[in-house]
């Protein structure tokens, strides 16, 4: 087994902040050795402390870490011919707290937007914010700008859409869903992110491990979750159309300006994925405490 391990030791737990064990698991079976990169591993902020990280792959391959352009950690690895599971689990300290929220923020007219941040007002492979640009300005263009306008554009959104997998497919835009009305939480935040950007607000989008902190579990598997960041006055805000409503315990994997950069997984060639598991929960009694 290949294993590798990140940090210094066992994060403790301090007043304020929950422990969350967080990972995944994919299995493999491919006819031939196909190269792979896969994102998973959460990314560092001030905001988060992991521990004991470990990522492994069975049987025995090499593995090579690399940071993407938008600063994301992905691990490229060489799947071999048959059956192979690559693995990664991780404690994660969060902080007790929902993101932050606030009215009074205004929008930033594009003028005034950092460099790095213009990219993310542009139409992208599924966010095709200049197809549904009549739409969003005359469902929200009305509406006063700012913090308020954004928090709407998420509440039609969830209204408007109905949660189902297998709705929606790989090639699937937010033209697409908002048009058949149904989708994954990736398709909720894709449609949100357009009509931002049709408003010449920055929207990029964010995946990561999401756990049922203080909310009632969810009714099916755990999955990864995607959500949205919406710069507004001088900073990025969270924002999740699929649950619209502060969470507990986001765990940021990947940001990017729609799933097309950030996938959990790419491979060059066709190995069959036979599982994938992910896990995100509070971890009360972490065995290496």
């Amino acid at each position: 087994m290949n294993s590798r391990h990140y940090g210094t030791g066992a994060a403790q737990l301090t007043w304020g902040t929950r422990l969350l064990r967080v990972g995944c698991a994919f299995t493999y079976r491919a006819e031939v050795p196909t190269p792979a990169v896969f994102l998973v591993r959460p990314l560092w902020n001030t905001d988060i402390r992991m521990s004991q990280e470990n990522l492994d792959v069975k049987p025995d391959v090499p593995m090579r870490h690399h940071l993407d352009p938008y600063g994301n950690r992905n691990t490229r690895v060489v799947l071999p011919a048959g059956l192979s599971t690559v693995h990664y689990s991780a404690w994660v300290d969060v902080p007790d707290r929902t993101e932050d929220v606030d009215d009074t923020v205004p929008e930033t007219l594009p003028d005034g937007l950092p460099d790095d941040v213009l990219l993310y007002t542009l139409p992208s492979r599924y966010c095709v914010s200049d197809v549904l640009g009549d739409e969003a300005w005359s469902r929200f263009g009305a509406h006063p700008p700012g913090y308020g306008r954004v928090r709407e554009i998420c509440r039609h959104v969830h209204e408007s859409l109905n949660f189902g997998y297998g709705t929606s497919t790989a090639l699937s835009t937010a033209a697409d869903v908002n048009a058949a009305g149904f989708g994954v939480c990736r398709d909720f935040t894709h449609l949100a992110i357009s009509f931002c950007r049709a408003l010449n607000i920055p929207a990029r989008y964010v995946f990561g491990y999401l756990p049922d902190l203080d909310v009632p579990p969810g009714d099916t598997a755990m999955d990864f979750a995607a959500w949205m960041e919406v710069w507004l006055g001088d900073r990025w805000w969270t924002f999740d159309p699929r649950n619209n409503e502060p969470r507990k315990g986001r765990v940021v994997i990947g940001r990017g300006r729609d799933a097309a950069d950030v996938a959990m997984v790419t491979t060059f060639g066709g190995p069959r994925l036979e599982s994938m598991v992910v896990q995100a929960e509070e971890d009360l009694a972490p065995s290496w405490r």
